[in-house]
């Protein structure tokens, strides 16, 4: 069972939250025009982490707002490891740790060359050129602003979309529970993790959020698409011995090619992952990418994470019926943020965003989803319909495997006050054994 703090714990947060979430239904002044049409991202009562260029623990990151027309914006959690550089024999990766003893990181200056860059020294010289790593990296505060997109030897890494929890009415993709699991998750997967600050409810209703859910994956293949055009004008230009670089910009002059991505995302092998409500966005994303096909080229989907998914239906399961009341989010309370997220005219229980066990629910044959992981925990009254979930998936051939926590609640790897539990730090690497099998180079797969 729940320790008596976490238990104490979920009192005081199940009270909280119930206030807040009457106050959202009674409030009229939530839906005005101005709300509605430009978004809410986040809460007051939110702590937000800052986001910091500068890889102090492990990871820098990045805030971008990608949406001109509202609010919907990311946050990039980028790890060092994308400054390793492959390399060929037994020791195919070298740490950026030992490359720092031995005195130099092997890396590419903004013209191409490969050098042997001195962390003593403020200038490098290559194919006869100087040139000043300041709008790089800085050794002593480790600042990375982002290799030139158009290097050749940067290591690319898996992109993982995540989208936070809280029931569609709560959460930010920068708040300090979401910060420190994103971190945790680029560090375990070594990947790049692109964290979804969706528009919340009720002052954007349902579809928002799975739309913004949609646009950040057409972002991210824009993305892909710009910089590939990027490298093709760099080596035209370089074939004329031009020093300018090659870049796609707007009518201002303004790069549109995001450089972290553009130097070490590869969006051919792309993750979705979401926790609670997050989850439903995910499983949207995922089988509108797999209706999309080719138009997302070259980004594609190769798994998807669902964390405790915030399922509900009119037929009550066992679960539902039996942990009612159960710990931090029960089941009033979900049904409260059904009603602020789905629009009044179209609240229904067997929404398809809510069931997804619902016949004719639209979309893509389940055959053609992508493997699925889903986490579930004990205590947690959404369990069995996610579990009946991942039992379909597998019932025509899709990988849906099923982690289930004993003694855990609901969120018990993404809320703040459990985050340092030894429970989120096993999930944290369970979910990174499971998600290495699809997005492992070719001959470099692990064994399970």
């Amino acid at each position: 069972m729940p320790s008596v703090a976490v238990k104490l714990y979920s009192l005081f947060f199940k009270l909280i939250l119930k206030r807040r979430l009457q106050n959202r239904i009674q409030n009229p002044n939530l839906n005005d025009e101005m709300s509605s049409s430009f978004g809410v991202t986040s809460r007051p009562e939110e702590t937000i982490a800052a986001a910091n260029p500068s890889f102090t623990d492990g990871v820098a990151t990045k805030d971008i707002h990608i949406d001109p027309s509202s609010c919907l914006s990311i946050r990039i959690f980028l790890p060092d490891t994308c400054l390793v550089t492959p390399d060929s024999g037994a020791d195919r990766v070298r740490t950026r740790r030992s490359e720092l003893e031995s005195g130099g990181i092997p890396r590419r200056n903004s013209y191409g060359a490969s050098e042997m860059y001195n962390p003593t020294s403020t200038t490098s010289t290559a194919s006869g050129r100087r040139c000043s790593y300041s709008n790089d990296l800085s050794v002593e505060s480790e600042t990375y602003r982002g290799y030139s997109p158009f290097t050749q030897r940067c290591r690319k890494l898996p992109i993982m979309v995540q989208f936070h929890g809280g029931g569609f009415v709560a959460g930010s993709c920068d708040s300090v529970a979401n910060d420190f699991f994103c971190r945790r998750i680029a560090k375990v997967c070594d990947v790049i993790v692109v964290a979804v600050g969706y528009r919340l409810a009720p002052e954007n209703r349902y579809p928002a959020a799975f739309e913004d859910g949609m646009k950040v994956l057409h972002w991210l293949a824009k993305q892909a698409n710009l910089a590939e055009c990027g490298k093709s004008l760099g080596k035209k230009l370089d074939s004329r011995k031009s020093d300018v670089q090659g870049h796609i910009a707007d009518a201002f002059g303004a790069s549109l090619v995001e450089p972290w991505l553009a130097a070490h995302g590869d969006p051919s092998r792309c993750v979705l992952l979401g926790a609670s409500c997050g989850a439903n966005i995910a499983d949207y994303v995922a089988r509108k990418s797999v209706e999309s096909g080719t138009l997302l080229a070259p980004l594609k989907v190769v798994a998807q994470v669902l964390m405790y998914p915030f399922f509900i239906g009119n037929a009550p399961t066992r679960s539902e019926i039996k942990l009612s009341n159960s710990y931090f989010f029960d089941k009033a309370m979900g049904i409260l943020a059904w009603r602020l997220f789905l629009p009044e005219d179209e609240f229904n229980l067997d929404h398809p965003a809510a069931n997804p066990l619902i016949p004719n629910r639209g979309g893509p044959p389940l055959k053609r989803m992508p493997p699925t992981l889903t986490v579930v925990a004990e205590h947690d009254w959404m369990r069995d319909r996610a579990i009946a979930y991942a039992q379909e998936l597998k019932k025509v051939n899709v990988d849906a495997p099923v982690l289930d926590y004993k003694d855990c609640v609901h969120e018990f790897a993404t809320l703040d006050m459990l985050l340092r539990t030894p429970e989120a730090q096993a999930c944290a690497d369970d979910i990174a054994i499971w998600v290495k099998k699809y997005i492992s180079l070719r001959g470099h797969e692990f064994s399970y």
